[in-house]
C-alpha cells in the first residue's frame, strides 16, 4: 500500500453536507479533509466528480443470479462468487449482505439445493482474497418452512453471519397479499405448471398453520442470544409492525404498504426499500412505491435488492425527484446501514474511517462510477 493516497479536486459527500476539496488516506483510512484542492503533484485530479463513501448492501439476491444463471443450470460455485462480486464492486458497493433464503416457497428449489453451497463459496473466495468488496451473509428465514430451525442452526457459528429477516411467503398475506403475483412468480421463477402451483398454495397455507408462530419465536430467542439484528420482511399492516417491535426487531424491510412504512418509523425502526422500485416507478409486485416512501421521510435504507446498480441510481432519483439533499439521499446506502449493523468503521467520509471511497461522474442525469476504494485500495 502506497504510505498516502491523496483525492482533490473532489465534490465531498460527508454526513452533514457537500463541498468541494481534498481527502487524504493513509493505511487505509481517511487521515485528513481539507476544503481546498491540493497541490502535491502526486495528488489525483478527480475533475470535480463527487466522491461518496463506498456503498453499504443490506439484501441482494444477485448471488442466485451468477449460481442459477437459467432454470436447471449451475455455475461453478466459486466463479458465481467471483463474478458476483465484481458486478457489486462496478455498482459502487464495498460492503455486502448477501441474502441466502433459509426455507423457500417451494420444497426441493434452487434456493434450497444450494444454499450451503453459496455460503461456502463466499466464506471461501473471500478467505483467498479473490472479492473486491467485503462480504457477510443476510439469512432470510421463511418462518413456515418446516425445517427452517434445522437448516439456520448449521449457520449459527458462522462469523459471516451479521443479520437476520423473519419472512412469511404464505399465499393470501403481505408480499402476496395478491395470490396470483405468487402463482406469476412461481411459473417464472420455477417453469412450474399449474396443477404443482395449485398444490404448493394449499401446502404454504398448512405450513404456515403449523409451524409460522412456533418457528418466528424461536429464531426471535436464537438471534437475540446471538446478537444478531433481525430484520422483518414485508411488512403490510400495523399489526405487522407492531409484533415486529415487541420482538425487537430493528429493520422493516420492504413493507408493502405506507401504513405500515409509518408505523415502523414510529416505532424506532429502520425502513428499507429496493432501489430498483424507484428506478422503474413503482413495485413490481404492485406494493408502496419507494417513491411515496421518500416523500414521507419513511424511507432510510435503501438496497439494490436485484439489481447492484440501482442504489447509486436511487440515490440520485431521490436528489433530483424529491430535491432531497445529495448528502441525506447518500446516507440510505451508507451511514444508515452503517448504524443498524453497528459497522461503525464504515459509511461515512471522516476522519479515522475506513476509506472506503466511490467516485462518481453525472452525464446527463446519469451517476456513473469511475473509481472505487476499498480500505485505500483501488478495486474498480
Amino acid at each position: 500500500m502506497k504510505k498516502e493516497t491523496i483525492l482533490t479536486n473532489a465534490r465531498i459527500v460527508t454526513p452533514e453536507a457537500v463541498w468541494p476539496g481534498t481527502v487524504r488516506i493513509r493505511e487505509g483510512r481517511i487521515q485528513d479533509m481539507e476544503v481546498e484542492d491540493s497541490r502535491v503533484p502526486e495528488a489525483l485530479d478527480l475533475e470535480g466528480d463527487y466522491l461518496l463513501p463506498g456503498l453499504i448492501e443490506l439484501h441482494t439476491d444477485n448471488l442466485e443470479k451468477h449460481y442459477a444463471p437459467r432454470p436447471g443450470v449451475r455455475w461453478p460455485s466459486g466463479a458465481a462468487a467471483v463474478a458476483h462480486d465484481a458486478a457489486l464492486a462496478a455498482a459502487g458497493i464495498t460492503t455486502v449482505f448477501d441474502a441466502l433464503s433459509v426455507g423457500d416457497t417451494a420444497d426441493n428449489s434452487m434456493r434450497l439445493e444450494c444454499l450451503q453451497d453459496m455460503a461456502e463459496a463466499i466464506q471461501t473466495t473471500q478467505a483467498k482474497g479473490l472479492l473486491r468488496c467485503e462480504h457477510f451473509l443476510h439469512m432470510r428465514c421463511e418462518i413456515a418452512y418446516p425445517h427452517v430451525i434445522d437448516l439456520f442452526m448449521n449457520f449459527i457459528n458462522n462469523p459471516l453471519v451479521k443479520l437476520v429477516s423473519l419472512m412469511d411467503h404464505t399465499p393470501g398475506q403481505r408480499q402476496y397479499a395478491r395470490v396470483e403475483k405468487l402463482e406469476e412468480y412461481l411459473q417464472i421463477q420455477y417453469g412450474f405448471k399449474q396443477e404443482r402451483i395449485d398444490q404448493i398454495m394449499i401446502t404454504r397455507l398448512e405450513y404456515q398453520k403449523t409451524y409460522a408462530e412456533k418457528h418466528r419465536k424461536e429464531l426471535v430467542q436464537i438471534c437475540r442470544s446471538f446478537g444478531y439484528p433481525i430484520a422483518s420482511h414485508d411488512d403490510a399492516t400495523v399489526e405487522h409492525v407492531v409484533e415486529a417491535a415487541r420482538d425487537g426487531i430493528v429493520i422493516s424491510e420492504f413493507p408493502t404498504t405506507l401504513e405500515a412504512a409509518k408505523t415502523a418509523r414510529l416505532l424506532g425502526m429502520d425502513v428499507l426499500a429496493g432501489a430498483p422500485n424507484l428506478v422503474i416507478g413503482g413495485s413490481h409486485s404492485g406494493n408502496v412505491s419507494a417513491l411515496e416512501l421518500g416523500e414521507t421521510r419513511c424511507l432510510n435504507i435503501l438496497s439494490s435488492d436485484y439489481v447492484p446498480g440501482s442504489i447509486l441510481q436511487g440515490i440520485f432519483l431521490l436528489h433530483e425527484k424529491l430535491s432531497m439533499p445529495l448528502h441525506e439521499a447518500t446516507a440510505l446506502s451508507t451511514c444508515n446501514p452503517a448504524r443498524v449493523v453497528h459497522l461503525t468503521d464504515r459509511g461515512a467520509i471522516e476522519k479515522g474511517r475506513r476509506a472506503d471511497l466511490i467516485r462518481v461522474k453525472v452525464e446527463q442525469g446519469l451517476p456513473v462510477v469511475k473509481k472505487v476504494w476499498r480500505n485505500g485500495q483501488e478495486i474498480f
